[in-house]
């Protein structure tokens, strides 16, 4: 699945934007404050509102008045997102862009879902959209012939749905039945959205035995997930030890230890001691570099993975190397979104894959690098880290 463009309006900062042409790999510039953590946060508050309901998910925020962009009227404005993919796993010449909206209300002290809709349309440019999904306060249909979508002459087959509640994200329920695939599709990309918050401190912390076969989010079963990429994916741990000498100058080998009262430790070798450090003794650096190895050689990548400001405690020669290894996941099947101070890491970039936010007046618009003739021309020639921090892409910068 593919993220192709994303609106937002009246959520925190953001009272109205739309960023479009999203490719695989995007990458956000923007000033402390600006909203990249509340971009990602987008994705954080549907899953929430996934798992449990609208009302727990704008609480877990401070509530929909503090959600909801500053001036807006509480009782009458809506919060919305609008969000355009495509279902790369279908087996067809024309992967349909599907179309998911959502709209949230407050009406006397209580949220709800005011409209949610998930569509596209049949044939490539013309026809009538399908509404697969489209719910009213709590009461709308889905349908059920999805297999049929864009046959001659086929018309759609609904069946009347009611959640239990109004604040309840239709997709929830309807997501988990397999007649459904355009809804349970995109509720397993919310499901399995992953942001990155590594730890250094967790990452250095002796784990339980037991297996592990993704690295959480803030890293605490790093040895475990280093143990299952030995014992079941030996061909993608020996490439991430591999490259490992040429990302932690010194290390050539780390492995995962049980010990004798049933927990795991991970150990790093440096090739010029004949015994090994444990991972509470080694660098930041180190540590937060294997875990981003572990998490981009994932045999099963997340369908879209965030990562906010990836240079923190690396050294800058890293970067570049780092941007490749990010871009490479993209391409194995998972978007990825990542947030970044550092014009070494832009450095790596295509420029339709740098985006940047813009902050006027209190409220945040999501630009396009490439949107700019002279950007995209400059670009040919010079890296993007330098054309930023020489103040050529305008509005990227502080004033």
């Amino acid at each position: 699945m593919r993220i192709e463009s994303i609106s937002i309006e009246n959520f925190k900062v953001f009272k109205k934007t739309t960023v479009k042409n999203l490719p695989k790999l995007a990458v956000l510039l923007g000033a402390n404050g600006s909203g990249k953590s509340t971009f990602f946060d987008v994705f954080g508050f549907l899953s929430d509102a996934l798992q449990n309901n609208i009302t727990i998910a704008l609480n877990k925020r401070g509530g929909f008045p503090e959600v909801i962009t500053r001036g807006c009227n509480i009782n009458k404005d809506l919060i919305k997102f609008e969000i355009k993919f495509r279902n790369l796993q279908v087996e067809n010449e024309h992967v349909p862009l599907v179309t998911y909206s959502i709209e949230i209300g407050f009406n006397k002290g209580k949220s709800f879902i005011n409209r949610e809709i998930l569509k596209y349309k049949r044939g490539q440019r013309t026809g009538k959209p399908w509404h697969f999904l489209d719910f009213k306060k709590g009461i709308g249909y889905a349908i059920t012939n999805e297999e049929e979508y864009g046959k001659e002459g086929i018309e759609a087959k609904r069946i009347e749905q009611k959640v239990t509640s109004p604040d309840i994200l239709a997709i929830k329920g309807l997501g988990q039945f397999e007649q459904f695939k355009a809804i349970s599709s995109f509720r397993s990309l919310l499901e399995k959205w992953y942001v990155s918050n590594f730890k250094i401190e967790y990452g250095r912390s002796i784990s339980d035995t037991g297996i592990s076969n993704h690295l959480s989010v803030n890293g605490d079963n790093l040895a475990q997930v280093t143990k299952y990429m030995y014992d079941y994916h030996r061909d993608l741990f020996n490439k991430i030890l591999t490259k490992l000498p040429k990302r932690i100058p010194g290390i050539n080998k780390v492995e995962a230890k049980e010990t004798e009262d049933g927990r795991i430790i991970l150990r790093f070798q440096d090739q010029n001691f004949k015994d090994p450090f444990v991972a509470r003794y080694v660098s930041d650096g180190t540590i937060k570099m294997f875990a981003y190895m572990i998490l981009l050689h994932d045999p099963e990548p997340h369908p879209l993975l965030c990562i906010e400001e990836p240079e923190n405690f690396l050294h800058p020669d890293l970067l570049l190397q780092l941007c490749e290894e990010i871009r490479e996941y993209s391409e194995r099947g998972g978007q990825v979104f990542v947030s970044t101070h550092s014009p070494d890491f832009v450095n790596g970039l295509k420029v339709d894959e740098l985006f940047y936010l813009v902050k006027e007046k209190g409220f945040t618009a999501i630009k396009a690098a490439d949107d700019s003739r002279l950007v995209s021309d400059l670009a040919k020639e010079n890296q993007l880290g330098w054309l930023w921090r020489n103040h050529y892409i305008e509005g990227a910068n502080l004033k």
